[in-house]
Order: structure tokens, then sequence, then C-alpha cells
């Protein structure tokens, strides 16, 4: 069994949401296959907790705006480390970046198929590090350690 083509398209709706909110290391799994309660996950993470708050209210606006979908369910919100939008078909996973080392999702679906994503989406891809490079220097008074 593969992801729904209604499930292909929230996740490609959700992931552009992210990026266009500047989220790092946007990735998307196909978990239809040893899941039977959603088809997909996305995942993508930001280096504060308002980054992570303004890239979940980014992605329920434009899901709405585009598809006419509300998750039924959200958790975390209150912390902003980790916000899950549960849309049935797919779930999103915000997570503060962290939270994203520790937890390390993409470890625990890294055998399940990588979904298609936007351009921009992918484009976020390493992200995370860069910015943590540039925060080490910066916070280390290195040359060129300014953050952007």
């Amino acid at each position: 069994m593969t992801a729904t083509d209604r499930a292909t398209e929230l996740v490609e709706v959700a992931a552009q949401a992210a990026a266009d909110k500047l989220a790092h290391d946007i990735i998307a799994y196909d978990v239809s296959d040893v899941l039977a309660i959603t088809d997909a996950f996305v995942l993508a993470s930001a280096p504060s907790d308002r980054q992570v708050k303004s890239i979940v209210d980014g992605i329920e606006e434009r899901l709405l705006k585009d598809l006419g979908v509300k998750p039924v369910r959200r958790e975390g919100e209150r912390e902003g480390r980790w916000v899950l939008l549960d849309y049935v078909d797919i779930v999103v996973h915000v997570q503060h970046a962290e939270e994203r080392v520790f937890y390390a999702l993409e470890r625990l679906w890294k055998d399940c198929p990588v979904l298609e994503l936007p351009e921009d989406a992918k484009a976020t891809q390493g992200r995370a590090a860069t910015h943590a490079s540039e925060h080490e220097a910066a916070q280390s008074g290195a040359p060129g350690g300014e953050l952007r």
C-alpha cells in the first residue's frame, strides 16, 4: 500500500507552507505500510519556540485556505517545542531543533519511503546544521560568525 493521492496533496501543501515559514530539514515519509492510523508523516524543525509556532500556524492556514481542511487534533502548542497536527491522512510534526535531534524520528521511519516534496521544501535540507554552526561561530566570536 502507498500513501493516497489525498495524503500526497496534503503533504505537498504542508511542506510548502513550512518552507515558506523558513522551517529546517523538511522531510515526509510514507508510513502507510507500517501504520494503519495515517498515510504520511511530515517532519520539520526550527531553532526557536516562536518559529515552531509560526510554522505550525502557517501550515494550518495554508491547508485551510488551499484545501479546506483543519486538523482533527493539535498537541504540544502550549510548550512550543514539539507540535503535532493530525489531519488523519497525514500527521505533521514541527519540532524545536533540540527535540528533533533528541527524539530522532527519522531514525524510526528510515525504512519508509520518502515522499516527493516541493523544491522549496527540499532546499531546507541541512539548514539546521548550517544554523547551528553559524550560531556556534557567533557565540565564540569567530570571524564570519555573524547571524543572518
